[in-house]
């Protein structure tokens, strides 16, 4: 991607396109908006086979693999620009001065430079299917492991473990400079329209008393999920507790609320149940919301049951 005298400036140039640019590769990169486009294409493509089909049981599935597969690639090639920049490392603290070395390091800063600007390219592919999906369907895409940096379409997402790893090892700014946590569990039940405004006014107040919040959850269905929504609205941070059901079994949505508690957030907002009075009635509170209210209760933090309005 060479600039020509009808090329637009760096000025108009997005993040990707600027990072291209600075590669000075012969070879063209896909425009930023043909990215987007593929990712969305993707998306609409699966969703448009197997809806209304024998696979639309599966959709959720499907197409969380598809997104899934973009940001595993984008992870891999990240890792490749990590191991550029390691042997940069070493290489600068050995230049003696020989021309060898210098095309070395030369070489060493390109290929660590092109893999991040491949690693972006595949990151804005995912971003866009994730959204196509969540339109669709109302899901969010969440990975089942590791972190999502923030695009300007997504918030970044952290594990909670590797969130309290690395507040323990002091390197937690490079996560979410900053940071306050807020916790937050609901239903799964919690997922009409009269849950979604009250979680929304529930976090809206949040996000006003501390500008810097992160959100954590688990990540469940239904008020969980509406939460996640808001998150990437707002472009808030998420941190993820998931429920391990292959390792904790039953207890998994209690250990769960275990690492919430660890990330020590200074409030925990609940929502045991669904808002709407005819299914509320209808349906038990849901149990981890409720423990999750009781630990925070046994910890002296700052709670808030979220309720209908008066």
């Amino acid at each position: 991607m060479q600039l020509s005298p009808l090329s637009p400036t760096t000025e108009t140039l997005t993040a990707f396109e600027a990072q291209a640019l600075l590669l000075q590769d012969p070879r063209p990169y896909p425009q930023d908006d043909a990215l987007h486009q593929l990712g969305h294409a993707l998306m609409n493509e699966v969703l448009d086979l197997v809806t209304e089909t024998a696979l639309e049981d599966f959709t959720g599935l499907v197409c969380e693999a598809l997104i899934g597969a973009f940001h595993s690639a984008a992870g891999r090639i990240e890792r490749d620009a990590d191991k550029a920049r390691d042997t940069l490392g070493g290489l600068v603290r050995d230049f003696d001065g020989s021309e060898i070395l210098d095309v070395e390091i030369q070489e060493a800063t390109r290929k660590a430079r092109a893999a991040d600007v491949a690693a972006l390219a595949l990151e804005i592919i995912r971003d866009a299917a994730a959204a196509s999906y969540t339109t669709s369907t109302g899901e969010v895409w969440s990975p089942w492991k590791g972190s999502v940096r923030a695009s300007r379409t997504t918030a970044a997402q952290v594990e909670a473990r590797e969130a309290l790893r690395a507040g323990k090892a002091h390197k937690h700014a490079g996560a979410f400079p900053g940071a306050t946590i807020v916790a937050f569990r609901a239903a799964p039940q919690a997922d009409t329209a009269e849950d979604a405004g009250r979680i929304f006014d529930a976090l809206n107040w949040a996000h006003r008393q501390w500008p810097d919040m992160a959100l954590a959850t688990s990540g469940a269905k239904g008020g969980e999920k509406l939460a996640i929504k808001w998150a990437n609205q707002k472009r808030v941070t998420l941190v993820l507790a998931k429920a391990d059901f292959d390792r904790n079994g039953r207890a998994a949505p209690f250990r769960a609320n275990d690492e919430l508690i660890a990330l020590e957030p200074v409030c925990v907002l609940t929502l045991p149940n669904t808002l709407d009075p005819v299914r509320g009635e209808a349906l038990q509170a849901f149990g981890p919301a409720l423990n999750l209210a009781q630990k925070a209760a046994e910890k002296g933090l700052m709670h808030h049951v979220i309720r209908r309005r008066s």
